[in-house]
């Protein structure tokens, strides 16, 4: 025990205290890069009306939209290779090559959405669905780091913490669903009480964690036009439909006390260091979004997102790792655009483009020195169905999604608060970077 707890304040107080690379990013895959390969394969500009389980994320009332059950297996791996090149500097940064972070991202998905109606004694369909997303396929519950760097970090990539996210959706009135789910992060607090020598052996341990969830709801509302006003005729807006969600804002932190007393140097009460640090974080997100199907085999569909980032400024002010940087953040608007073609009986293709504006308005942060870009998105994506596989009972779909991320140079100025340092800013640097995710999934529809 006093091994595990040695080993478990030395990774928490190194990340939280020490420079080093950044491992985790702010945000989750949900809003870096799509959650199943229809939303990567669109650049999330079909995620508001994909009738699979991930729509409980991006607009839970479109679950009401395909009356069968799914479960879904998947993988996600997001290959960055971001990129810092000098410009000008004075020999203090020890950054080697241009290349700052090429950590993957590799998330296990599983999906499950079921209609609930035989537990009630009512007719009308109840749809439940819960999605989970775990990094390094499954091995990694939690990725947290907070950190200083000399050589800069980037702000939004990395490995991503734990996905969870839960919810309904039912059918209010012809034509009319709604939607309700939770979006679930941890909020980690840890205690350390020992005893130590000069040479940092510490002995007389007390080590006390926990975690308890943060829930953050999402809301959405899908209306399908040609239900409202056609009725059983045609009419010119009986394949139009139109969607809005709301994602409150959610935030995983880590805080740390740790209280240190070393026998003939520092007596009772010791030193005292206390953390408290984000780890990620998503805005406030709300979401328009337009469908329509011009035959039955092609539709279209566009959205436009505003996400309000300028909280985080608030957030990282509370924040006792990167305080002192000054972080300034201000809300963006997303745009996307995606279509799907149906090819035969059993062949879907997914395109899609978006556009999205840098929410970081600091070129310098303080010790932290983070790095944020434009940066413009494209999807592709393809679908199998099967409705009578070999061997199933259950009819079987395979999708491939593949997202291309091109983030384009900007200039950044490095400083630091170390008075050893001979000049501020030390270094100024031109970021940028290239990032490709590729995702599948196996759905079983009962």
């Amino acid at each position: 025990m006093r091994a595990l707890a040695k080993t478990r304040c030395a990774t928490v107080l190194a990340s939280a205290l020490f420079a080093g690379q950044s491992l985790a990013g702010m945000g989750n895959i949900g809003t870096n890069y799509g959650i199943l390969p229809m939303d990567v394969g669109s650049a999330q500009a079909l995620s508001m009306f994909n009738s699979q389980v991930s729509a409980i994320y991006y607009n839970p009332g479109y679950l009401t939209e395909d009356p069968r059950g799914e479960l879904t297996l998947g993988l996600l791996h997001g290959d960055h290779e971001l990129r810092a090149t000098s410009v000008d500097g004075n020999g203090y940064n020890v950054r080697t090559g241009d290349v700052l972070d090429d950590t993957p991202t590799q998330q296990q998905l599983i999906g499950l959405k079921t209609d609930l109606t035989d537990l009630t004694k009512y007719d009308m369909p109840i749809y439940f669905g819960v999605m989970i997303g775990v990094e390094k396929y499954g091995k990694e519950m939690l990725a947290f780091d907070a950190s200083t760097s000399r050589e800069g970090q980037y702000l939004t990539y990395g490995r991503q913490p734990l996905f969870l996210n839960l919810g309904g959706a039912m059918e209010a009135l012809h034509g009319i669903s709604v939607g309700a789910s939770a979006l679930v992060t941890l909020h980690s607090e840890a205690e350390l009480v020992a005893e130590a020598d000069l040479a940092g052996n510490t002995q007389y341990e007390t080590l006390t964690a926990n975690a308890k969830p943060s829930i953050r709801p999402v809301v959405g509302v899908n209306l399908d036009w040609g239900k409202l006003i056609c009725g059983n005729n045609d009419c010119i807006t009986r394949n139009l439909e139109t969607a809005f969600a709301f994602r409150g804002h959610s935030t995983a932190k880590t805080s740390v006390t740790s209280n240190i007393t070393i026998p003939g140097t520092v007596n009772e009460p010791g030193v005292t260091i206390m953390i408290d640090a984000i780890d990620s974080y998503q805005p406030d997100i709300m979401s328009f979004g337009v469908h329509y199907r011009f035959t039955d085999n092609l539709r279209v569909a566009a959205s436009v997102e505003q996400q309000n980032w300028s909280d985080l400024s608030e957030e990282l002010a509370r924040d006792t790792v990167r305080d002192q940087a000054n972080l300034q953040f201000e809300d963006v608007t997303v745009p996307r655009i995606g279509a799907e073609l149906a090819v035969g009986e059993h062949f879907l293709f997914t395109a899609g483009i978006a556009v999205q504006d840098s929410p970081l308005k600091s070129v310098r942060s303080e010790d932290v020195n983070y790095f944020d870009n434009d940066r413009i998105i494209v999807g592709l994506g393809s679908t199998l169905r099967l409705d009578d596989p070999p061997i199933l009972a259950y009819p079987l779909r395979l999708d491939f999604g593949y997202q291309y991320q091109q983030l384009k140079e900007r200039d950044f100025e490095l400083t630091t608060s170390n008075p050893d340092n001979p000049s501020n800013p030390y270094e100024r640097v031109s970021a940028d970077g290239d990032v490709h995710v590729f995702s599948g999934s196996l759905t079983l529809k009962f």
